[in-house]
């Protein structure tokens, strides 16, 4: 499959068929006629363009831009607008950017002092630069950064077959499904978004709803409004939506301290990232979020796992078509076509004795320890590099037990510690208005869902992890060694104490 099926489908829809929208009520919408029209008149404008850097707020036009890249066969680099700047630099700096198009055109001369303007485009500013060529494995789509979990994000080349392959796999996947209205709630620099909130619903034939970020409750570092989303939900007629965790958890908190359901027209809500516990998804569809676990990596193009209605179990779902799944001593192994190498590494390993439709693909070791059920679901038992063994000798995989302080409506995020130390102990973020009573009626419910060893002994309650306190990733995953780091001297004192303690730094 090749990206051409992508982009003949916006040629299959009739040229006045509305295809993407801008914020609700704008008038910013875009037919396939239109876009059309705006992708050739972009192309000339990047002709001589080797990497495409994109740093702007969800939009058609990031879409449009994306497209346009795609069709010409030229590397792009989506630039998380949560990045730093410092951030953003290594980034240019490492795939040598030499073009660079953003609703921000006061942060290019930050970035680089060689931008120079170009042009201005459907509301974005074209900057280029000379610059160094930076060697890239033929073939490279889309470098996708990390979440600069370590400081200095790591650049993940992708193929142009590979992301499309993913494409195909999940509007396969869920082809029966009434999602004719999409709406992109996470950034599209996250690859999830991109390929499985935007090349699929294309695929699928979908509207889909590009509203900005503050609009859908982004609230930087101030954290997430899920009321906002909500309204968005309501006012698009949304079929489907993509979520975090943690978007999911705020969402379902919403819904049940408001006294309101979700929208009616929701029929698919994917939710990936990690794990998420059976009973948050039970709370979550009682509410009427369809709420099913799906599970992919940057490396393997992102999805390459998801249950859907029909197919659904506890854990992450049937393999897609598109990737081949087995577990080695307790590790998930995949294989796609989409990871091409890490930026500034020759090295690609490969596995020419494998073939998917006679071509060879790629082995990936993901980190993630697995194994599968009878019905052919995957299950994740945590990551392998996160494992804690306890001083009484246990293996236990924190997400295990976070997911299980997590379905609790009053915690919206958890840490758990304890490796080389007698029990668990875990960091807690409660929502608005919990009380130390009810916190510790909550870590007991799920500490009767556990097996003894695995229960939490002691716990402290401390500030949200955030990107801005540098303690949670973009997609709002935290940060396990720099809140270990961070929280040291609480996480000894919670080991020097008998009772539960209640602290707030």
């Amino acid at each position: 499959m090749s990206v051409a099926r992508l982009l003949a489908s916006l040629a299959h829809r009739a040229p006045d068929e509305i295809v993407l929208s801008g914020a609700t009520g704008s008038g910013d919408e875009w037919t396939a006629a239109a876009i059309r029209r705006e992708i050739d008149t972009l192309t000339p404008l990047l002709a001589d363009c080797r990497v495409l850097a994109v740093l702007a707020d969800n939009c058609p036009a990031w879409v449009m831009a994306d497209l346009a890249a795609l069709e010409a066969r030229i590397a792009q680099l989506p630039l998380p607008v949560f990045f730093t700047r410092a951030q953003m630099g290594h980034a240019l700096a490492a795939t040598g950017s030499d073009t660079l198009l953003t609703d921000q055109p006061q942060m290019a001369v930050l970035l680089s002092a060689d931008f120079t303007q170009a042009a201005v485009w459907n509301g974005l500013t074209l900057f280029k630069r000379k610059v160094a060529t930076v060697a890239l494995p033929e073939g490279t789509a889309k470098i996708s950064f990390t979440s600069g979990s370590t400081g200095n994000p790591k650049g993940v080349c992708l193929s142009f077959e590979g992301l499309a392959d993913t494409a195909v796999a999940v509007a396969e996947r869920l082809a029966d499904l009434p999602v004719k209205q999409h709406l992109c709630v996470l950034p599209l620099a996250l690859l999830l978004e991109n390929v499985a909130g935007v090349y699929a619903p294309l695929l699928q034939g979908a509207r889909i709803h590009l509203s900005p970020l503050a609009a859908l409750g982004w609230q930087g570092m101030a954290g997430f409004a899920p009321a906002a989303l909500q309204q968005s939900a309501l006012a698009t007629g949304a079929n489907s939506v993509i979520l975090v965790p943690e978007l999911a958890k705020a969402w379902t908190v919403f819904l049940a301290m408001s006294g309101q359901h979700a929208p009616d027209s929701l029929c698919f809500a994917a939710v990936g990232g990690a794990r998420v516990d059976p009973t948050l998804l039970a709370q979550g569809r009682g509410l009427g979020l369809p709420l099913y676990q799906g599970y992919g990596l940057t490396e393997c193009g992102s999805v390459v796992c998801l249950n859907r209605p029909g197919d659904d179990g506890q854990g992450v779902g049937r393999p897609l078509s598109h990737a081949q799944l087995r577990i080695v001593e307790g590790e998930v192994i995949a294989r796609t076509r989409a990871f091409l190498a890490y930026l500034g590494d020759d090295r690609r390993v490969t596995s020419a004795d494998l073939r998917i439709n006679d071509v060879a693909t790629d082995e990936f070791s993901t980190g993630d320890c697995g194994h599968f059920d009878a019905a052919g679901h995957l299950h994740l038992d945590g990551r392998k590099k996160n494992l804690l063994i306890t001083s009484f000798g246990r293996n236990i995989a924190p997400e295990w037990v976070e997911a299980a302080l997590l379905a609790q409506p009053g915690i919206l995020q958890a840490v758990v510690v304890g490796d080389a130390r007698p029990a668990l102990a875990a960091l807690l973020v409660p929502a608005p208005g919990i009380n130390a009573t009810q916190l510790a009626a909550m870590v007991q419910a799920a500490n009767a869902s556990l097996p003894d060893y695995a229960r939490v002994g002691q716990w402290a309650t401390v500030p949200a992890f955030t990107v801005a306190n540098g303690l949670a990733t973009g997609n709002g995953r935290p940060m396990r060694a720099a809140i270990h780091t961070h929280h040291a001297t609480l996480i000894d004192s919670l080991y020097a104490t008998k009772e539960p303690t209640d602290v707030v730094l």
